[in-house]
């Protein structure tokens, strides 16, 4: 482990596959990865279940950021209003982390969502499951830029949206 940011390029990932959907997308998405953390499975006392629980901690993360965001743009929505400088970057927050959130939960290997189905599916249907892994990003891509993946990336914004208001409900009330 190491904070050189050097270290952690990976060549596809963090130029071309960014390169790729900017100009693919004429500016419209953009993403790109860093090299993987490594985690040793064979620490884990039950593998399956907790490697899900690993994957869904990059997910976890972006929905928590978003609360966070959505909590900031409601206590400056209150105090400035709309158009404020700092409540459109908190709007922005909320908006590029729920995004992540969905992507990255997208049922596709080497996908945080790809990662947590291989690990609910049975063994045999695990590994050749698995087998697609190399071809995954190549998957997603394609995806992406025949826009199948609207609809999957939309509606779990939405609902985890809807889930973070619910969340934030009592702080929104207190500052009505």
């Amino acid at each position: 482990m190491t904070l050189d940011p050097f270290k952690h390029i990976d060549p596809f990932g963090t130029v071309a596959m960014p390169l790729l959907l900017y100009f693919g997308t004429q500016g419209a998405f953009t993403f790109g990865y860093a090299k993987p953390v490594p985690v040793d499975f064979g620490a884990l006392r039950s593998p399956r279940l907790h490697s899900a629980l690993v994957a869904f901690a990059g997910p976890a993360a972006n929905l928590v950021m978003a609360l966070g965001w959505l909590i900031l743009a409601t206590i400056l929505l209150n105090h400035s209003g709309r158009g404020d400088f700092l409540h459109e970057v908190s709007i922005a927050g909320v908006k590029v982390n729920l995004l992540m959130f969905a992507f990255n939960l997208i049922p596709i290997l080497p996908l945080d969502g790809g990662r947590i189905l291989n690990s609910m599916l049975p063994r045999q249907l695990a590994y050749r499951f698995s087998q697609l892994e190399r071809y995954g990003f190549i998957i997603v891509l394609a995806l992406v830029f025949m826009r199948m993946l609207d609809f999957w990336i939309i509606g779990l914004q939405n609902i985890a949206l809807q889930v973070l208001q619910v969340v934030a409900l009592p702080l929104q009330l207190l500052f009505r």
